[in-house]
């Protein structure tokens, strides 16, 4: 499972970014970070020094921002109103379009809260919907033609000052739209490199599984082989003990190198398991192709099994790697598989093709009649599975079973480029 990207400094980002990049904040509600205490306290003091700004010249002889107000009570509940206003600030982020609400009819003749309303307005922007953001604008235009009415600037004209104030909604209105779609764009980004990361994870985890499923193949098909021809000449050995001398220990002989090489079989598939941890590259021990074919007929028939081959395979030479091997452990398996379950049973081996009309493989060999004289070997059962994989990804077609003869028989069919 991936994990999501911690930023080096989180304390820079704003609080809904560093949320969603923390592990650990990610479900919860963002908190405010660094970034947001230092912009939350820089607002606050604006708003109110702005406050401060706009009651010193209401009080005086001849006020230069908006009309003296009638009364000086209404000058002490218009900074009241805009201290308010500054208080609210800190809550902002958790209820933006609330306190919009909340506040919109203050919009209408608070000079002392335009600094706090605006900043809240632009909070609803980045953190609310479009369609929401253009529905609070749209009800601000029309509270500021009220403004412009009640409260007239002494120095312009009434559609001076609302035309002022439309500029300066639409640049907060696109601010503020900048704002989140830069938010939503590093959050894109990071999904995406997030799941680009697990894609990869994947990838190598389905490689090294492919990887390990092709090994494990190798290891039955060697093995097997191997093993069969142990259990073979032991149990010759068993139920013929007054053998004559050289037989006994010609077999002891034949046990002993089929020993080694399974063996040595093992060491080289364990080692290719444990230099996946390695940084460098292990070289891969050498495959056996369709040249090798003739040693394993051989080593069959030294183990007493009757092998008759049939090879008019056009060019052998030419033969590509990939497809001699899957040719031989096609062989391999339909030995191993005789030898387990047809005991004494004669083998035929049909090896054919060339260039452009593909490889044919066969073996076949009489059904067992009753049950070996050694009992039945044990397998894993995936000898034929694996060999149905090999041949279908090399792209050609396997089939296996009984014969209109009553005889077992094992047949691929290879593509052979020409």
């Amino acid at each position: 499972m991936t994990s999501l990207a911690v930023p080096e400094h989180p304390w820079l980002l704003p609080g809904a970014l560093a949320g969603a990049a923390s592990p650990e904040t990610a479900a919860r509600r963002p908190r405010r970070t660094t970034r947001d205490w230092a912009v939350d306290t820089l607002a606050f003091l604006l708003s109110l020094l702005w406050v401060l700004f706009v009651t010193a010249d209401a009080l005086s002889p001849d006020p230069s921002m908006t009309t003296p107000l009638p009364h000086d009570w209404m000058v002490g509940v218009d900074a009241l109103l805009g201290l308010v206003c500054c208080g609210l600030l800190w809550l902002r982020r958790r209820w933006p379009l609330g306190l919009m609400v909340a506040t919109t009819p203050l919009t209408m003749f608070s000079m002392a809260s335009a600094i706090p309303l605006v900043i809240i307005y632009f909070t609803v922007v980045v953190h609310r919907r479009t369609a929401v953001a253009v529905a609070v604008t749209g009800v601000g235009l029309l509270t500021n033609l009220v403004m412009s009415w009640l409260r007239p600037d002494p120095a312009m004209s009434y559609w001076v000052t609302a035309s002022w104030g439309v500029v300066i909604t639409f640049a907060v209105l696109a601010w503020g739209m900048f704002v989140r779609a830069r938010r939503q764009l590093i959050v894109s980004l990071r999904e995406r490199a997030e799941r680009a990361e697990a894609e990869q994870q994947l990838r190598v985890a389905q490689a090294r599984h492919l990887e390990r499923t092709r090994i494990a193949r190798e290891m039955h098909d060697v093995l097997a082989h191997r093993i069969s021809l142990l259990s073979l000449h032991a149990g010759a050995l068993e139920f013929r003990p007054d053998a004559p001398a050289d037989e006994v220990a010609r077999a002891a002989g034949v046990i002993r190198g089929s020993a080694h090489a399974a063996l040595q079989d093992l060491r080289e598939v364990i080692g290719v398991l444990r230099a996946e941890s390695d940084d460098g590259d292990s070289p891969e021990p050498p495959q056996p192709t369709l040249a090798d074919l003739p040693a394993l007929i051989a080593e069959s028939r030294a183990a007493g099994v009757r092998v008759n081959v049939s090879d008019s395979v056009a060019s052998p030479g030419k033969v590509p790697a990939a497809l001699g091997r899957a040719a031989y452990r096609i062989v391999q398996e339909g030995l191993t598989n005789a030898r387990k379950h047809a005991a004494g049973a004669a083998v035929t081996v049909d090896v054919a093709g060339g260039p452009g009309s593909g490889l044919t493989v066969a073996i076949g060999n009489r059904w067992p009649v009753g049950a070996p004289a050694g009992g039945t070997l044990p397998g894993a059962g995936t000898g034929l599975v694996g060999i149905s994989e090999r041949v279908t990804l090399a792209g050609g077609r396997l089939a296996y079973g009984r014969d209109d003869a009553g005889d077992f028989r094992l047949a691929a069919w290879l593509p052979w480029p020409a």
